[in-house]
């Protein structure tokens, strides 16, 4: 996966340790009611898109940024799905340590043709709601927040 340089920048003095970093997902429809979603170069599966904040970057600008980046598809946010922390960090292979706070949006296609855009990703595309690949369980979550009518959600609120 392709690093910030404001990240390699930040691992030159902070090492490997543990990095608390801005994230947003974006849970893409098109008008016909599927969802966009990319094979992942790194580990061969299906996700949704997502990516790492630049400093000052807004997170509605982040989502429209990375899905344009990842798969060629232009989009608008149409609003919050949720806001999560990761549980655990992520210890990479070369050694460096992260944990991301993700903010989710529900965005819309307006243009642009669905295909690979970078080397994060081995293929690219569009899947019916009821015919979704094999999915970690943090995205179907997301999808399945995205396609609900309430409000967005918040891990912890409520839940007692």
């Amino acid at each position: 996966m392709a690093t910030p340089d404001f990240i390699r920048t930040l691992r030159a003095s902070a090492g490997q340790q543990l990095l608390f970093l801005p994230a947003v997902s974006a849970i893409v429809f098109d008008d016909d009611g599927r969802v966009l979603l990319a094979r992942r170069s790194d580990n061969g599966r299906w996700s949704i898109i997502g990516g790492i904040s630049e400093p000052g970057e807004q997170p509605a600008r982040t989502a429209v940024r990375e899905v344009y980046e990842e798969t060629a598809v232009h989009c608008v946010p149409e609003r919050l799905v949720l806001v999560q922390s990761q549980e655990e960090p992520i210890t990479y292979p070369n050694g460096d340590v992260c944990q991301f706070m993700d903010i989710c949006l529900r965005c819309r296609a307006v243009g642009g043709e669905a295909r690979v855009n970078d080397d994060e990703n081995l293929e690219v595309g569009w899947f019916e709601l009821d015919a979704l690949p094999e999915l970690e369980e943090f995205a179907i979550h997301r999808i399945k927040q995205a396609t609900a009518d309430g409000p967005a959600w918040f891990e912890g609120v409520g839940e007692e």
